[in-house]
């Protein structure tokens, strides 16, 4: 439970020093350049992330077991949820924070609690409850409200809207997957974040940004003298390395839907790091401050089975 809160408050902090960036120059001097910018930004941040995890590894001498992890037959499981939640699921993000900001782009994407809970219902054969698919349509009305609130500086509700569904689906299916990778325990979660981020900056590196045109630019930050807003990107990339690793630890403890639930605090925490580390006071209106809430809560019902919780806690009580 402690890794699943820990994941979501290391997440905001990561969506608020992104946002940062992506307001940053070149990434907003011209039209071409700003259509580019969250799929550059996003290859970045996973490539970082996955040396990151490398880095790691060689620290503690576990490179043999990462590589034997690369020929159990659930690793193909792990590389489909690595190509979903990483080119889909992180760049809908990335156009989130880009087109609404930190704070709302941070809280329209955490409806993926509920769409998990959908997928997994439909591929899991998970069964769920009438009152969940109830408070699966209110985080969806929540999403539509926070995103009109008065005040807000949005760039373009339309396409952070798509950015926040693209996050929700891609999300919600990585995090199906991965619990099923996790179920057998052939696979440790460390082990499993590092595949996905190298999985996901690969696919970005060989097939999205040729195909965008995107290299020149994105090679252009590194010989353009622009080492500070790598600098911040890498930062985030580190906080989200940490996310990450608290995510899927929390996956693999206590299951997909309680991990999303908990992890989708960083919508509040979001709000928190946007008021304290940028001033801006403008996500404290009382819209944001009705439909945040109501994003969180209806999120964590629509993947949490009420009942189960409370025979979770007769069952600590005898004991």
């Amino acid at each position: 439970m402690l890794t699943g809160i820990l994941a979501g408050v290391t997440w905001a902090l990561e969506t608020v020093i992104l946002g940062i960036a992506l307001q940053m120059s070149p990434l907003i001097s011209d039209t071409r350049i700003a259509f580019l910018a969250p799929f550059i930004a996003t290859f970045l941040h996973d490539a970082f992330s996955a040396i990151y995890m490398l880095l790691y590894h060689v620290a503690r001498g576990k490179i043999k077991d990462l590589l034997a992890i690369c020929k159990k037959k659930t690793v193909l499981w792990l590389i489909l949820s690595s190509a979903i939640g990483g080119p889909i699921g992180m760049t809908g993000y990335v156009m989130a924070v880009r087109y609404m900001g930190p704070s709302v782009g941070a809280v329209a994407s955490a409806i993926y609690p509920a769409v998990g809970a959908v997928l997994a219902c439909l591929f899991l054969k998970e069964k769920n409850k009438w009152y969940q698919w109830i408070f699966l349509a209110m985080t969806l009305l929540g999403v539509l409200g926070i995103s009109y609130s008065p005040g807000l500086q949005i760039e373009n509700v339309w396409l952070g809207l798509l950015g926040a569904f693209m996050c929700a689906f891609g999300w919600g299916i990585e995090a199906v997957i991965l619990a099923k990778c996790f179920k057998d325990g052939e696979i440790k979660s460390e082990y499993a974040l590092n595949i996905r981020q190298a999985v996901s900056a690969l696919i970005y590196g060989s097939l999205i940004l040729p195909t965008l045109s995107a290299w020149d630019v994105t090679l252009g930050l590194f010989t353009g003298g622009e080492g500070v807003l790598l600098l911040i990107i890498a930062i985030a990339a580190l906080c989200a390395t940490l996310s990450y690793m608290f995510y899927y630890r929390s996956i693999s403890k206590i299951g997909a839907a309680k991990a999303m639930a908990l992890n989708i605090t960083y919508t509040a925490w979001a709000i928190l790091f946007t008021v304290i580390l940028l001033g801006d006071l403008s996500v404290l209106n009382p819209m944001t401050l009705t439909f945040a809430p109501m994003i969180v809560v209806c999120g964590f019902f629509a993947a949490t089975d009420i009942k189960q919780i409370f025979q979770i806690k007769k069952r600590d009580n005898k004991e």
